[in-house]
């Protein structure tokens, strides 16, 4: 189930002195309970919102078995959407479930920690399946090139970001968008776990930057390497290296730039 309004609204403007229409990306204040208590409130592109909250609760620690998460129920409301998952007490990490209680915003993964242990937390690895051999770089280059064509929120918008899930050849399986970099990995993350996807191994490509809670989270998802159009912080180094997770950028010429 999506929010209101979800993807895009139409708005009027000026285009080379012309007056033209254009797709403006919507944004919703999104609320994710555990067991009707809040958790956090996150700025969100209103679609996709179960998969939202379920892979930010997991990446984020606070739901440590999905096995443990028996329904997921979105309600819309005045101020934005409300989606509350409904968890088994064992599979909830109390700890890490108040540190999350506070507000969030689209372009930040950590307005909802009020620690520097919290923020500056190492990743909880899932171990990838076995991969004879580094991603190819041809892979890698065909997985970038077909980002666009599977961004069809952001050709309307051209203000929002993607996360992908692709196969050892480069092949895109999945793709989730949003107005927040962190949202729209949290989507694939959650898509993943409730699909039971992917059934192999395979890489995560972003259409943002490389940074450490982006590095976070692609670890906890289980990937093999995760790839960005732009390159890594330093931090975000730090943290792939103790998570054992490659990670890749598009150098200079196009090339393929590894870390």
């Amino acid at each position: 189930m999506d929010g209101p309004n979800q993807g895009s609204v139409t708005r009027s403007l000026r285009l080379d002195q012309q007056r033209n229409d254009w797709q403006v990306a919507t944004e919703a204040a999104v609320e994710i309970d555990v067991n009707g208590e809040p958790v956090t409130v996150t700025m969100a592109t209103p679609a996709d919102l179960e998969e939202l909250a379920l892979g930010l609760a997991y990446t984020e620690g606070v739901v440590t078995a999905v096995a443990g998460v028996t329904s997921v129920n979105v309600k819309e409301t005045l101020e934005g959407v409300v989606v509350d998952l409904t968890v088994a007490e064992s599979a909830i990490n109390q700890q890490a479930r108040r540190a999350r209680l506070l507000e969030g915003r689209s372009g930040c993964g950590l307005c909802g920690v009020d620690t520097l242990s919290a923020a500056m937390r190492r990743p909880s690895v899932v171990a990838p399946q076995t991969v004879a051999g580094p991603i190819a770089d041809a892979a890698l280059r065909k997985a970038f090139d077909a980002l666009p064509d599977h961004q069809p929120l952001n050709q309307r918008t051209h203000s929002v970001h993607a996360a992908a899930w692709c196969d050892l050849e480069g092949q895109i399986l999945c793709v989730r968008e949003d107005v927040g970099r962190h949202n729209a990995l949290d989507k694939l993350v959650g898509w993943a776990l409730l699909s039971q996807a992917p059934q192999g191994p395979g890489f995560v490509l972003l259409s943002s930057r490389l940074s450490f809670e982006l590095v976070c989270k692609a670890a906890a998802l289980g990937a093999s390497l995760l790839a960005a159009v732009s390159a890594p912080t330093a931090l975000a180094l730090e943290m792939a290296e103790s998570a054992n997770l490659p990670l890749a950028c598009l150098g200079p010429g196009g090339a393929i730039a590894r870390f």
